[in-house]
């Protein structure tokens, strides 16, 4: 029984891998039967120039070279993105202009001489209390290097600095009433304030005050109760 299974599988099989041909033979028969002999010879050759014109195509599909397109190994440029960064105005440089302060220099002999020199500062609304505070301050390193001192007492502030017609009130905090030099000390320190301030055109005398107040003398007999100018001294 087995057998007979087997034998039908492969018949059956045979036949299906056949199918083609015996169609095409089948045809050829049932045209044998019922065309004349020269149409059965034209069909054999239709049949023969299809097969020729298969195993044509077949091997120039096999002969013709397979070509491959270049593959590139060079690897694509980095693309780069441009940051835009928001615009900014360059800062623009302060503008600076030269202003006069002056200090105390000791000659050889001893004699207190008043020193000047020329400092650029940057322009302000008040002029006058930038001098002011940098002669305060006292000498830089470099003028300092040229004997030049500053005889205004140590921790003296300028608390008030006020223009009125052509007399400039300065107002310091009381440090200013003790110099340990002296009379030569107090006018020293004087003449420093007077000469810086009257290098200002508008100003030709300056009125001293203390906290606010005015005083009649600074130290021993000097006159401060009135502007003093250059002249003064």
């Amino acid at each position: 029984m087995v057998f007979w299974i087997v034998f039908i599988i492969i018949i059956i099989s045979i036949f299906m891998a056949n199918a083609q041909t015996i169609q095409k033979n089948f045809n050829m028969f049932k045209t044998r039967l019922t065309s004349s002999p020269g149409m059965e010879q034209e069909m054999l050759a239709e049949d023969e120039e299809i097969e020729e014109l298969t195993v044509q195509t077949q091997e120039q599909r096999t002969a013709e070279p397979v070509v491959s397109e270049p593959v590139s190994t060079e690897q694509p440029a980095p693309q780069t993105t441009q940051q835009i960064r928001p615009e900014t105005s360059a800062p623009q440089s302060a503008q600076t202009r030269e202003r006069v302060i002056y200090f105390t220099q000791i000659d050889r002999d001893g004699q207190i001489l008043q020193s000047r020199v020329v400092r650029r500062m940057p322009e302000s609304g008040s002029p006058m209390q930038d001098v002011l505070n940098a002669m305060l301050m006292g000498p830089n390193a470099e003028e300092l290097n040229r004997g030049i001192i500053n005889l205004i007492p140590q921790n003296t502030r300028l608390l008030r600095a006020q223009v009125q017609g052509s007399t400039a009130y300065l107002s310091f905090s009381e440090d200013f009433l003790f110099n340990t030099f002296g009379i030569e000390g107090y006018v020293a320190q004087l003449r420093q304030i007077v000469w810086t301030v009257t290098e200002f055109s508008t100003v030709s005398d300056v009125q001293i005050l203390i906290d606010g107040r005015r005083l009649d003398y600074l130290g021993e007999g000097i006159w401060i109760g009135s502007p003093i100018s250059r002249q003064s001294f």
